[in-house]
């Protein structure tokens, strides 16, 4: 494989990786949890795949980002819907991720289970 055709490939793959908290590692220093990747038949890179903790931090630090502000200041409304995107990834398989979530919207875990019982009464 061609040196610009690797560096396109791992351009291309970086921005899916850096949303979920992955990183890249050359092929050869993969571990027995990393995935590697092969572009035109020669293994390209690896991805270390974050924990599943780490990722629930990637996710609400992305959503911060993407929000403009603490997820803390949004109002109720802002934070009933990103409790729904954070269930629909998952999130709350995460051990202890509702917690994590209470503490990152600045409500209690009350009112998180309330915003999750809400979405499945409608």
């Amino acid at each position: 494989m061609t040196g610009s055709g690797r560096e396109s490939f791992i351009a291309a793959v970086k921005p899916l990786v850096d949303a979920m908290g992955g990183e890249l590692v050359p092929p050869d220093e993969a571990g027995p949890d990393d995935v590697v990747l092969a572009w035109e038949g020669a293994d390209a890179l690896a991805v270390r795949l974050p924990q599943l903790a780490d990722s629930l931090d990637h996710i609400l630090a992305a959503m911060e980002r993407k929000k403009g502000k603490p997820l803390a200041d949004l109002d109720r409304k802002a934070k009933q819907e990103v409790v729904r995107i954070l269930e629909a990834r998952g999130a709350f398989s995460v051990r202890h991720g509702v917690e994590t979530v209470a503490g990152a919207l600045g409500v209690s875990r009350f009112t998180v289970y309330n915003y999750l019982n809400r979405e499945k009464g409608s």
